[in-house]
């Protein structure tokens, strides 16, 4: 049996190995509070996000009522819708069309009113628009003089006098147009180099057509080269022979 002695030294050795076991705890436990400190976010710091964080929560916490964001492209597109003002004002499905020129079938063709001169002819044709559509005539007509069975051309066609400037003319249904026509005497030129020879009509093309309309018209034409006409560009309304 131990004595009281011994029995004391054995629960003084074993107290002071708790107090060992105890001292290395509590070190142990200092370490990891040290490491928790230097992970630990330091109070009233704000918190730290990654941008990929940052970027998805702006997107999805936009707040209600706030206008969306536009991309550059978006922005451009909406520009370019506005400065076509003119394509978007016209009625959906619609394409505009200019008025196109007036086909020979369209018109009627007649001698006006006429002046003579010394050594001239002043003469005006008249184009009426026939049709029940607006068209349009545009600078000079083809005339020559005609005649014969059948009916041909005699001598040049006319060349163009250009003192009126060419002008874009509308006819509406039953408008008309005209140009002045000027046909030189043909006895101003010798016989052997006019041919005299004689004409019963102006063969008249109208501007930018192939197709001509034979107008009633007695004259005298040379069937050589010497040329006796000349026109001018269409103008609005009936014509005047001054």
């Amino acid at each position: 049996m131990s004595s009281p002695l011994t029995l004391r030294r054995v629960l003084l050795a074993t107290a002071l190995t708790c107090v060992a076991v105890l001292a290395t705890g509590c070190s142990a436990g200092s370490a990891a509070t040290s490491g928790g400190t230097a992970a630990a976010t330091p109070s009233g710091a704000p918190a730290a996000t990654t941008p990929a964080a940052t970027s998805g929560g702006t997107a999805a916490a936009t707040p209600s009522g706030a206008p969306a964001a536009t991309t550059p492209a978006a922005t451009n597109t909406a520009q370019a819708g506005s400065s076509g003002t003119n394509t978007q004002a016209q009625p959906a499905g619609t394409t505009y069309r200019p008025t196109a020129a007036c086909p020979t079938r369209y018109l009627n063709a007649r001698a006006g009113v006429s002046q003579g001169t010394a050594g001239s002819v002043y003469q005006v044709i008249d184009f009426t628009n026939i049709s029940q559509s607006t068209c349009t005539l545009y600078g000079y007509p083809g005339v020559s003089l005609a005649g014969g069975s059948p009916v041909r051309q005699i001598g040049p066609a006319a060349t163009r006098n250009t003192t009126a400037p060419r002008a874009l003319v509308t006819l509406a249904p039953r408008a008309t147009g005209n140009v002045l026509l000027r046909i030189t005497d043909a006895g101003n030129y010798p016989t052997a180099q006019c041919h005299p020879t004689a004409a019963q009509y102006l063969q008249v093309y109208p501007p930018g057509q192939t197709t001509p309309i034979y107008v009633a018209y007695t004259s005298t034409a040379c069937a050589g080269t010497v040329g006796l006409l000349s026109v001018s560009a269409v103008q609005p309304g009936s014509g005047s022979a001054s």
